[in-house]
């Protein structure tokens, strides 16, 4: 008689957390954004899987080396004005959180913007099951975007 070998089904006990960070709206000078700020910030929602760090194509190398070295993928975008402060990188960020929120493996969706124009992935990561953190920065932190999500982290200066 063959014998019934019964696989354990491993549960984690830690929820997985994808980032992404709207470069040109927070990783500016009035700012002074620390990711390993960012990141500690994270740590009591869960466990970060995923980090990718939007930029457009006017960041200095040297914004580009201090993201990578912070353990985040720096994701650059083409298009926008040198001399404006949006540049379009709101749509490609979009499409990417839209990955993490089709992900089995992602349980919590951190994005770090001020910009409302993420309210309708904020809305489908929550429609799929998904847990929405949302950090920022004063001025300009969209109170629509806060009230979307499950939880606010507010970066002070």
């Amino acid at each position: 008689m063959l014998g019934i070998v019964k696989e354990k089904v491993h549960k984690r006990s830690e929820r997985n957390i994808a980032l992404y960070v709207d470069g040109p709206n927070l990783l500016r000078k009035e700012f002074n954004l620390d990711l390993e700020n960012l990141r500690k910030k994270l740590e009591k929602y869960g466990r970060i899987i995923i980090a990718k760090v939007f930029l457009n194509q006017f960041a200095s190398e040297k914004l580009i080396e201090a993201v990578a070295s912070q353990g985040f993928e720096p994701i650059i975008e083409m298009g926008g004005e040198k001399n404006e402060q949006k540049s379009d990188v709101d749509a490609s960020m979009g499409a990417s959180v839209m990955e993490g929120v089709f992900n089995p493996n992602v349980d919590i969706i951190a994005i770090a913007t001020r910009d409302a124009d993420f309210m309708p992935v904020v809305l489908k990561a929550k429609e799929y099951g998904k847990k929405v953190v949302v950090i920022g920065v004063n001025p300009g932190f969209s109170t629509a975007l806060r009230n979307a999500a499950d939880y606010v982290e507010n970066l002070k200066k």
